[in-house]
C-alpha cells in the first residue's frame, strides 16, 4: 500500500477511537484524537506530492 493511504486510514481510525474514548477517559481520548488528526494532516502531504 502507499504511504499516504496508510497514514490516512490509521489517522482516521485513531481520530474516531479518540472521539469514542473521550466519553469515558478524557485525557486518553483527547491525545488519540489530536494525534489521529495530525496523522491525517500529514497524509495529505504525501497524497498531494504524488499528484504533482
Amino acid at each position: 500500500m502507499k504511504r499516504g493511504i496508510v497514514l490516512l486510514f490509521i489517522g482516521l481510525f485513531m481520530l474516531l477511537l479518540g472521539i469514542y474514548l473521550s466519553v469515558h477517559w478524557v485525557l486518553i481520548g483527547t491525545l488519540l484524537g489530536v494525534s489521529g488528526g495530525i496523522l491525517m494532516g500529514s497524509s495529505s502531504y504525501f497524497l498531494a506530492k504524488k499528484k504533482i
